[in-house]
């Protein structure tokens, strides 16, 4: 039995341990979000703030900060959800083993939105100003919703059928918003809401918006999931969360707190800053802006809020909990590609590793890439992947037993297989992630693909060679992998045979950090970088418009001024967490 509230879920999590409960008063701006982070890097339990500041509500943080405890929170469901994928991958199956199947009816009831009179969120009225403060960096623009669920309608066709909910932050104050008035709403490329925003547009309308903050937890990770077109959220989360998801004129009735209003589809104020799931902050730009019309909320109301940062933090749970649900079905969805990773420690968007399938001409001997740069443009024409800047793809026919999770053996795989000559393909003046910087202009950079099939053509080497004048201070990432320092400027530097075990170099500012873990380089080559910019290589060259080089790449990962600043945390706010973790504190033996 799912949950039917936030309520029912936060008292379970302390019941069972999994739950501890802060009665000192903490700050809802910087500290309670220090704490999250904190809490969440030593993978210790949800955490319960009874008394924050200036503030008459409890706020509720890493509630999904541990795989364990979110497969606990949809303990009862994700099998009758992953019976659905199943079906949908195999739909004889319910011949073969029917009692597989026998809790099918009651899930696709829980499928079907309840139109109801009322709820427990209409119950009280508030004001913006009197929410939580929440604010998570230094540097922040000001308060933000980091949990809201944004519903909205097809103006053309409204009802829930047609319905969106996504998850886009909110900013509650701050910058040029009208105090209580107003909010800030921040939705990047390829977001459902936009589907519906384009149509008040063409309307001339105002598009009608209800943002939610908590509920049943199933209402949470719906407004994430990657749905096809055409399957509302709102009905995702009842088959999750084991309910019928109840509506009352656009408003989830059970969520915690309602702000009703509406977007002017032709207005637009700056927003952010915020500290993004990057590592960086995504910077002030025109978004759309909410005219709040009412607030309201339950009368046990709970804020429930995340915080994100450079990865891993919260967020990374739940892309590997999305990943457990829809992961069986990307061979149904991509014909021939057997897994995809978004790499979190990358950013998620910056990097994806895909394994594809040669069957084209299996009478040949597979040496170049044929299906499976068929299969790299489906993957980049396949809703938020298509945001990747990096995809790597390989074959899966060259080792079956190579694994997507196993981002060390696979690079291993393709760098020592891969063909610079042949098997790089750019694609420029596209779209990438909107809160990607390292092209300098919002919403556009480019993409590579790098793919790599048939026998290894190099060995890796553990040894650092002797490199050309212009880059200095090598360190040793993996095999076949450099860290150096300097210009990256070498297209015309002639290649060496002793370069060969070494086919990748990333020019970074400071060679010895980003050698120092593997999630140090992923971070600092993946979300620096901007392909058609940043990639060159030991002897490059252009043959019929196709970029290629004769000897190692080279990816220029250094930070260069378009780029967003790093995200810090705020010392004084570091020592006032650390105390709540000395003897007696109620953070004492997590952190």
């Amino acid at each position: 039995m799912g949950y039917q509230s936030l309520q029912a879920c936060v008292a379970d999590l302390e019941r069972t341990g999994r739950l501890i409960r802060i009665e000192q008063e903490v700050d809802a701006h910087l500290e309670a979000a220090c704490i999250a982070r904190r809490v969440f890097q030593a993978a210790g339990p949800a955490v319960f703030f009874a008394r924050v500041k200036n503030c008459a509500f409890p706020m509720v943080g890493n509630m999904f900060g541990t795989m364990e405890r979110a497969r606990y929170i949809f303990r009862d469901t994700l099998e009758a959800v992953g019976r659905l994928v199943d079906l949908r991958l195999n739909p004889t199956e319910v011949l073969r083993r029917p009692w597989r199947f026998l809790s099918l009816p009651r899930t696709a009831w829980h499928l079907l939105p309840q139109d109801v009179a009322d709820g427990p969120v209409m119950a009280c009225r508030t004001t913006v100003s009197a929410l939580p403060r929440l604010q998570s960096w230094p540097d922040d623009g000001g308060p933000f919703i980091t949990l809201p669920l944004v519903y909205t309608e097809d103006p053309k066709r409204p009802g829930p059928w047609r319905s969106n909910l996504g998850m886009y932050r909110i900013q509650l104050t701050g910058n040029q918003y009208q105090t209580d008035a107003e909010v800030g709403m921040h939705y990047q490329i390829h977001r459902g809401i936009g589907i519906h925003h384009a149509a008040a547009v063409a309307k001339g309308e105002k598009l009608p918006v209800t943002v939610h903050v908590g509920g049943p937890p199933a209402l949470t990770l719906a407004a994430i999931m990657p749905l096809p077109e055409g399957m509302p959220e709102i009905a995702f989360a009842g088959a999750l969360g084991d309910q019928r998801t109840r509506l009352s004129d656009g408003v989830l009735v059970d969520t915690d707190f309602v702000l009703k209003g509406f977007v002017d589809p032709t207005r637009r104020l700056p927003e952010g800053p915020f500290g993004d799931h990057l590592g960086y902050y995504s910077l002030a730009h025109d978004f759309p802006v909410m005219t709040v019309a009412s607030v309201h909320h339950r009368r046990d109301a709970i804020w429930p809020f995340t915080t994100v940062g450079r990865p891993p933090q919260e967020d990374t749970m739940f892309g590997a909990l999305i990943h457990e649900l829809t992961g069986p079905l990307i061979p149904a969805v991509l014909p021939g590609v057997k897994a995809v990773h978004a790499v979190d420690a990358a950013g998620v968007h910056p990097l994806l590793l895909a394994i594809g399938s040669e069957r084209y001409t299996p009478y040949e001997k597979r040496t170049s890439p044929r299906e499976i740069l068929t299969q790299a443009n489906a993957i980049l024409g396949q809703g938020q992947l298509s945001l990747a800047k990096y995809l790597l793809i390989v074959a899966g026919d060259d080792n079956p037993n190579l694994s997507i999770n196993d981002i060390p053996a696979f690079l291993h795989h393709l760098l020592s297989r891969i063909d610079f000559r042949r098997d790089l393909h750019f694609q420029t003046c596209t779209t990438i992630d909107t809160l990607d910087y390292s092209s300098g202009t919002m919403h556009m950079g480019s993409k590579l693909v790098m793919a790599a099939v048939g026998a290894p053509r190099r060995a890796l080497s553990n040894e650092v060679p002797n490199l050309p004048a212009s880059l200095r201070n090598p360190r040793l990432v993996m095999p076949g992998v450099l860290a150096v320092e300097g210009d990256p400027i070498v297209d015309h530097v002639p290649t060496d045979p002793r370069w060969e075990g070494t086919p990748l170099w990333v020019v970074v500012d400071d060679s010895a950090f980003t050698a120092a873990t593997l999630s140090n380089f992923l971070w600092v080559t993946f979300t620096r970088s901007n392909p058609a910019a940043d990639v060159h290589g030991i002897d490059a060259f252009i043959e019929q418009k196709h970029w290629g080089c004769r000897g190692p790449l080279v990816i220029d990962a250094r930070r260069k001024p378009h780029h967003a600043p790093p995200l810090e945390e705020d010392p004084a706010v570091m020592h006032r967490v650390d105390a709540l973790a000395a003897p007696g504190g109620p953070l004492h033996g997590i952190l």
